[in-house]
Parts: structure tokens; sequence; C-alpha cells
């Protein structure tokens, strides 16, 4: 007696449900006994040995169900896994790959450690997970003191998706804040870009989501800058022809903190933070028209490169490549604000911008509009470069950098080609002048609105942005991203002392609205918002 193995692939809504394998038995009457197939080249025996490396590499990510489901049963292992994960995922991202990543994450893992967000915030699972390990440690329980220090985090999503994590973890003040890994599933995916996973829409099988989970084990910590920003906007203009601005169109990491007063009803004060860009002008009213088109018509949105083909048709058809003659002048940089620099010593000092600049960007990490550096590497023998750095992720500073159109952005593609470099700074004020036009169009690590802007002298708009700390990514070897204290990085040693001056109380403002930003408190998603405007 023999057999016959045979291996069918049953599919269903795209999902791979797993594999069947049928035994068909047939009775040979003369078989000699050369015939006979080696039991251990046997496919039958291949895929068990390499479901056994599978499980052996797994189990190096698995966490124990007792430790994030308080009041489990105790499991015993035999050792703690090397690298405990945390899987976040945005289920309404990359079209149907985010409900895909779902189901292969959790067929792989322990399914109590892989999240929608679309459920469940991340606030509410992280709180609840440190909350445990602190009574199991209480109690004795060492596995909860490894799993504590060795834990990551995977979120995948766009870069919206991805801020909501960082502010997340931010806000947690953890004694071990986790190292956050990105999978990239948004349009521009800027911030999986700067740290080494791709700018490109994964695979969901298993052999891809495998892939990356090795890449998460060899990955390396980097601790990169967080910016805080206040804007004292308002929300509800008396007259004008621009709408009044509603708090849920805000970007999920901005958010309403107080009125400036009792008796102001149109001025109030946001707060919120940034890790890679915040970007004001005709690159934001192109995202904007973009997000807009893409929130009337969700159906159309479903492909990344399609998604990059419209995003070059709405530019086009916003005016951006032809700024100069279908731009108003009158909403310039230089016309609509006054932008203030603070470097490391001294007062505020107004920064001289040229009347062509029709956006203004600061950026934190190398990756802007899907993966260019507008920054790019300034020439130290070159007289007006000479006070520039490279664009460190963790030296407190931000690059401003400026644009006139869409065919000066197109210079990023070439090897060395760079923006209007216009400052490096510890902080940044942006002073609107009044009646200079109705709106303005602004945007934050990917997430657009529309700004109304005063029309009378009894209302400002202003936005300050300053430094606010450090938040812990996961990166590849060979990410982008650069620190100022990598042993291959020079420096001269009086950069390195005053590397961490921006925490200075000079720079740091005082008072409860600058004590934190982030999602525990901040980043409150109601449950009439549309989760799907996170990308």
């Amino acid at each position: 007696m023999s057999s016959l193995i045979m291996r069918f692939q049953i599919n269903f809504n795209s999902h791979s449900l797993g594999t069947i394998y049928v035994v068909v038995s047939f009775r040979f009457l003369h078989q000699s006994s050369d015939s006979s197939p080696d039991p251990e080249t046997s496919p039958a025996m291949k895929n068990r040995h390499l479901s056994s490396e599978s499980d052996k590499f797994l189990k190096e990510f698995y966490i124990p169900e007792y430790i994030i489901v308080p009041g489990g049963k105790v499991e015993v292992v035999s050792e703690a896994p090397k690298c405990p994960t945390i899987v976040f995922i945005n289920s309404k991202s990359g079209g149907q790959l985010g409900d895909q990543l779902l189901v292969t994450y959790r067929s792989l893992l322990n399914q109590n450690q892989v999240f929608d967000l679309g459920e469940e915030a991340p606030d509410h699972v992280l709180r609840r997970l440190y909350l445990n390990l602190e009574n199991l440690k209480l109690n004795g329980d060492e596995l909860a003191a490894k799993i504590e220090k060795q834990l990551r985090v995977i979120v995948a999503g766009g870069d919206g998706t991805a801020g909501w994590l960082l502010g997340v973890v931010s806000d947690l003040k953890l004694s071990h804040p986790p190292p956050i890994a990105t999978v990239p599933l948004g349009t521009g995916n800027n911030l999986p870009f700067a740290f080494g996973w791709g700018k490109k829409n994964p695979g969901t099988d298993h052999g891809s989501v495998l892939k990356f989970l090795e890449q998460v084990l060899e990955g390396k910590e980097m601790e990169i800058d967080s910016w805080h920003i206040l804007m004292t906007m308002k929300s509800a203009p008396k007259d004008g022809s621009c709408d009044p601005i509603h708090t849920l169109e805000l970007p999920h990491s901005l958010h309403a903190f107080n009125r400036v007063s009792d008796t102001d009803e149109h001025n109030v004060l946001f707060r919120g933070g940034f890790w890679n860009y915040f970007s004001m002008g005709m690159d934001a009213q192109v995202s904007y028209a973009f997000h807009c088109e893409r929130k009337l018509h969700p159906e159309k949105f479903k492909n990344q490169l399609n998604n990059q083909r419209t995003y070059a048709k709405i530019g086009c058809t916003q005016g951006w490549f032809a700024a100069p003659l279908l731009h108003h002048s009158s909403k310039n940089i230089a016309r609509l604000m006054t932008v203030k620099i603070m470097e490391r010593h001294g007062g505020w000092k107004e920064l001289k911008i040229h009347d062509s600049i029709r956006s203004i960007l600061c950026l934190n990490l190398p990756s802007f509009s899907g993966g260019l550096n507008p920054w790019g590497t300034p020439n130290s023998k070159k007289t007006r470069d000479r006070t520039l750095t490279p664009p460190f992720v963790d030296d407190g500073l931000l690059e401003i950098v400026g644009f006139r159109d869409a065919w000066h952005g197109l210079l990023l593609l070439a090897p060395k080609g760079h923006g209007t470099r216009l400052a490096q700074t510890h902080r940044v004020k942006f002073e609107f002048h009044k009646g200079a036009a109705d709106c303005t169009y602004m945007r934050m690590d990917g997430e657009p609105w529309k700004q109304p802007l005063p029309v009378d002298d009894d209302s400002d708009t202003i936005v300050e942005i300053s430094h606010h700390g450090r938040v812990k990514m996961l990166a590849t070897q060979n990410c982008i991203s650069k620190s100022v204290h990598a042993p291959s990085t020079p420096r001269q040693q009086e950069e390195e002392d005053d590397a961490d001056d921006s925490e200075n109380e000079d720079f740091t403002p005082s008072g409860e609205e600058w004590r934190k930003f982030g999602a525990a408190d901040t980043f409150k998603v109601g449950e009439d918002v549309d989760f799907s405007r996170l990308s």
C-alpha cells in the first residue's frame, strides 16, 4: 500500500484559509522495493520540516494570552520570546489590503495580539496591556518583565495611522516605550520609507508577512524628534467666502484645547504634534483636493498606483504646474504671513522669504511626497551652506524648505536636487496677515485641511511649532534616516554639546497647554468619525 499526496489551496474572498492535504490510497499489485519513496524527501516530510521551522520562528513574536487578556490562565513558557510584538492594522487602508493583512497576522500569531484599529483604539489596548504587565510583575511574573522590555509594535496603515500610534506611545510616558515598525498601506508612505520599510503596498500572503517579521526581529531602534504645534485659529469666521472649519475635518493629531477667552467665540486654541512634516501652500492644496475626491468616491481609490496617478492629475488641474499663471500672487507665502524662527541662542527673528515661494515645508524626516528628500545634503564648502547640517532625525532641528511650483519640486528627482533651503531651527512661528486671503491650506503628516484666515482686526491666526521630545522608531539596518549620534556621523564637539539644547527652559514653553500632545488624551476618535479618513 502506498499513498499519493495532493495539495489544494482554498481561497475565499481573496484570503488564504489554509492548505488541505488529501490522501488517496491505491493498491499496486506489482511494486518493487526500489520504487518506494524516501520518507525523508517526501513532500509531506518537507512541508512538516518547513512548518516546524516556521513555528520555531514565530515563537519569537508570540505573546501568551494571559499577558494580553487580564485574568487569563497563566502559561508556562520555557523561554521568553526575543521579539514579542503587538500588531495594529487599519483595515480601511490600502483598499482591501488592510483586511487581508489582518487575516494573515491573526493566522500566524496569537489572535489577541493583533488588533483592528477600526474596532479598538490603540490607547485603550496599550493602557490595558501595560496595566496588566505591572500587576503581573508585582506578583513576581518574570516573563511579564521580560516582555515589557522586549516589546515591539507593528502598525499597518498610512502616515496618519502611524502618527496616531506614535502619539499614543508618546502620551503614555512609559518607562520602556516600545519601538514602532510601520507597514506601508497609504499613498505617500513617507514614515515607512524613511525607516527602511519601503513605500509600496506590501504582500499579504504568509511568505510576505514572515519576511516582514524577520526584518522586525533584526531591526534597530532609533530615536526621532517629535514636534508640538500650537494653533490659534478661527473656527467660525463672521464673514468671507470660506466655510467655517469643522473640528472633525482637522487631522487626528490636532485637537481643540480651549477657547482663547470665554468671550471669544471665534478663536479656538488647538494643539497637536507631528513627526515628519507640516506644510502650507499649494502642495497642501493639491493634497486637500485629492483627499476630498477620495472621500466622495472611495471606490476609485483601491489601488496605490492609480492613487498616485490621480494625485498627479489633480496637481495639474489645481494649477500647481502653472502656478505663476494660475496662482494669485497674494497667496504666496510672503504675502500671507510673517515667518519667525528661534535659533539656539537669542529670541525670535524674522525669516526672509522670496516672494515667489508658494509652498513652505517644515521637515523632520528625509522623506516627503512619496520618499523624496527636499533638504538634500548641504555642501559645507559653499558659503551659504556652511551653517547648515544634513537632516538628522534626532538633532532637535526642523528643516524649513520652500517651493515655487511643481516644476521646482521635480528637482527632487535629480540625484542632488533639493528645494530652497530657508533655515534650520528649534522653533518656528507663522503669523498670518489680516485680510491677505480668506483661507489657506495646511497639511500635517499626510493629513490636509482648509484653514480659514482672519478677515478683520478682531482675530488672529498663529501657528507655532516647538521641539517636544523624542519617540522610538524601529528601522531596518539600511534605512535612509540618520542619527546625529551615529558613530559614522561626522560632528564637531561643539555641535554635540548643544544637541540637547532644545530641552533648555529658554526654548520650552511653560503652562498646561504645552505639557503634552498625542493620542491618549487628545487623539480621541469619536463614534461619528469616518475612520476611513485616516490614511
